[in-house]
């Protein structure tokens, strides 16, 4: 579960309050409402159900040891606490007060700088945990040949409009084929310069996502230097023609215990994120959805906020969260002008993964209109 700023600070603080009360409704109500602050943290990423066990074993192992010491402070300074009780929750209130408004101030302020030294190592390593990535994509599609295959270019939303990533629509392919590069005027498949595809079904309401390394049947016969699948994209259908925004489901591979993908090589399309998703084969999976928008009677439409960062109403407009955890926004995505939109993304999802998804809404999708 994913660690918020002032998370710590606040159970230390709830501990130190609660500490002249042994009885045993005390300690269980602490106990649920510590279970409950840790549902936003960054392991609900992570992959396994027994992992997730033995790590709550261990953490009830450590409020013990907490309580333990807890105790032993408390028969040593038991004198001074009785007289300095009331100055120290005065303390704690101002303290609350001041991390409120330091709240809102970032909220406010501009996202930092990201720096890094490798292009294609830094669009394929998942955001870092607290910081959200923000980008832009603009859509070039004037001239006849773009007017039908349009290029995508992902770049990010500072001051220097930092570039990240190019994609193109391959032509002559049987199904909607989209080519991910590093660099703006290679789009080859053959160039050094290619990290990912994107791949969707004849339909075009499911898309598979894939690294760039080799096809699984000319790949080492122990897929060491296969290919990744690094994201599942599904669009329900909407066979009856109901006006309504779009529904989605995201899988991807889960994330070990020090922040990292777990890699995911299917043998072939059989074992591949969708039909995992299909038999609800979960093990070490992440499923995200698309967060459902509410009815606004005044606009007579379905809304989400955006926090200003997205102005143009769309279908294409969405916002993906993970069940636990519906405020957290894992990627937003929105129009701001014709062939611009806003594109922001935090941990677990990486830049390839965030923009072959932004790409998947922008391919026709009749049977989800």
């Amino acid at each position: 579960m994913f660690q918020i700023n002032g998370d710590k600070e606040s159970k230390s603080k709830k501990k130190a309050a609660k500490s002249d009360s042994d009885g045993s409704e005390a300690e269980l109500k602490s106990t649920k409402s510590k279970k409950k602050s840790s549902s936003g943290a960054a392991s609900m990423f992570n992959t396994s159900g027994d992992k997730d066990k033995d790590k709550d074993k261990d953490k009830d192992k450590d409020k013990d040891k907490d309580k333990d010491k807890d105790k032993d402070k408390k028969t040593k300074k038991k004198g001074k606490a009785e007289e300095s009780a009331d100055s120290e929750s005065e303390k704690e209130e101002k303290s609350k007060k001041k991390k409120g408004k330091g709240k809102k101030k970032k909220d406010r302020a501009p996202t930092p700088e990201i720096e890094f030294d490798n292009l294609e190592t830094f669009v394929m390593q998942p955001a870092p945990q607290g910081v959200t990535v923000k980008c832009r994509v603009t859509r070039d599609q004037r001239g006849m040949d773009k007017s039908m295959y349009p290029i995508y270019y992902l770049h990010l939303d500072n001051e220097k409009k930092t570039f990240l990533l190019a994609g193109r629509k391959r032509k002559k392919s049987t199904t909607s084929n989209y080519l991910v590069s590093i660099d703006a005027t290679d789009l080859s498949r053959g160039g050094d310069n290619f990290v990912g595809k994107l791949r969707s079904n004849l339909m075009g309401t499911k898309f598979s996502v894939f690294d760039n390394a080799l096809h699984p049947e000319r790949a080492l016969p122990d897929l060491s230097n296969a290919r990744q699948e690094l994201a599942g994209i599904s669009y329900e259908t909407n066979v009856l023609g109901i006006k309504g925004p779009r529904r989605m489901t995201i899988v991807i591979p889960g994330m070990d215990k020090d922040g990292e993908r777990v890699p995911l090589r299917p043998r072939n399309d059989c074992d591949g994120l969708l039909i995992r998703l299909q038999n609800r084969r979960m093990d070490n999976l992440i499923e995200l959805r698309n967060k459902t928008p509410v009815w606004n009677e005044d606009s007579q439409s379905h809304v989400l906020n955006f926090n200003g960062r997205v102005t143009q109403a769309s279908i294409k407009n969405f916002q993906i969260v993970h069940n636990k955890d519906l405020d957290y926004i894992v990627m937003q995505f929105g129009r701001i002008a014709d062939d611009i939109f806003t594109l922001d993304f935090n941990y677990p999802l990486c830049a390839v993964q965030a923009f072959a998804v932004a790409l998947s809404s922008f391919d026709g999708k009749l049977a989800c209109e």
